[in-house]
């Protein structure tokens, strides 16, 4: 499940794009950055529809920030309970089928959207107004540079600069998901309403370490734009093997991608989407043995297959 009011919007390294950004409105990239700053200073509640794949489902969401600290709750309203708790963008507990085996990465330093940066990889602009449950919207549209990554359309709160509808289409102009406001109150959530309820399970958080902080992977090829931004070894008790991962962002759209060692008839090729979310799978040869990669994330499948097929060791070149 995503949604702009609970997505962790990462940046990478400072930059300077001075040519890039030269297709891009300053009052489009004025409107991010009031986006970027009501997430972090703007307390609300409020409820939303989410569709992905022609499928819709409803929520509720508290947002409150304290003194620097934001809390988070969304829970979903319709099938099968669901429910998340995030503090300062870390993850304290999931219930309902999010729950099952829910680990969480490494704790990583919380990060917030860059108009700069994105103005690398999407023009940016201002395209008119709407009004999305019952209050004034810009709209301000985010086109890709190449054929790795989405369009987005935001219309955001006049007033707060607040997401109140987000569009995600790919080349084809094809709707890949929606998130839209239907209630939005500005009033700070009570501590109850925060509050999880009692199937809300508390998530395993996994402590960094030496070992967990490089992967011992990494890609001959990204698309342009996309950084490595965290990376973990985890153990995997029930398959007894190891599990890198790594996670790449370009500032606004990311994937994930994941390494375990298999055995000379384990695992099958894969290729899937579903709504903007990829998902590819390829078995390797490399110098460390046969091995299982996997990348998931909101990118065009051929872009996931080749960034797929790009992974080696970092002590060695990968024979495919």
């Amino acid at each position: 499940m995503r949604a702009l009011p609970l997505l962790s919007l990462l940046i990478g390294s400072c930059m300077t794009v001075p040519a890039l950004a030269a297709n891009s409105s300053p009052e489009a990239s004025e409107w991010l950055s009031k986006l970027a700053q009501a997430e972090q200073k703007q307390s609300y509640q409020g409820s939303f529809v989410y569709e992905r794949n022609g499928s819709f489902s409803s929520h509720e969401i508290w947002h409150r920030v304290d003194d620097g600290k934001v809390s988070e709750r969304l829970l979903q309203l319709d099938g099968a309970a669901q429910e998340i708790v995030r503090v300062d963008g870390k993850v304290e507990c999931v219930s309902g089928a999010l729950a099952s085996g829910v680990t969480a990465p490494p704790d990583t330093a919380q990060r917030v959207l860059d108009p700069l940066k994105l103005m690398g990889w999407y023009d940016l602009s201002v395209a008119g107004k709407s009004r999305v449950a019952g209050r004034d919207a810009v709209i301000v549209t985010l086109t890709p540079r190449d054929q790795h990554r989405y369009a987005f359309e935001l219309h955001l709160d006049r007033a707060t600069g607040l997401p109140l509808r987000s569009l995600m289409v790919n080349d084809k102009g094809q709707l890949l998901e929606r998130f839209q406001m239907t209630r939005l109150d500005t009033a700070a959530p009570s501590d109850d309403q925060l509050r999880a309820s009692t199937a809300c399970k508390p998530v395993q958080h996994v402590a960094a370490s030496a070992n967990d902080t490089v992967a011992g992977w990494r890609s001959d090829w990204l698309p342009p734009g996309f950084e490595l931004v965290n990376s973990s070894v985890r153990r995997d008790p029930k398959q007894d093997s190891t599990v890198s991962s790594l996670m790449y962002d370009d500032g606004l759209a990311r994937f994930s991608v994941f390494l375990e060692p298999v055995k000379d008839e384990g695992g099958t090729d894969m290729r899937t989407q579903l709504g903007p979310t990829s998902a590819v799978s390829r078995r390797l040869n490399t110098p460390k043995g046969k091995v299982m990669v996997t990348v998931v994330g909101e990118i065009p499948l051929g872009t996931a297959e080749r960034v797929a097929l790009s992974m080696r060791p970092q002590d060695g070149q990968a024979r495919q």
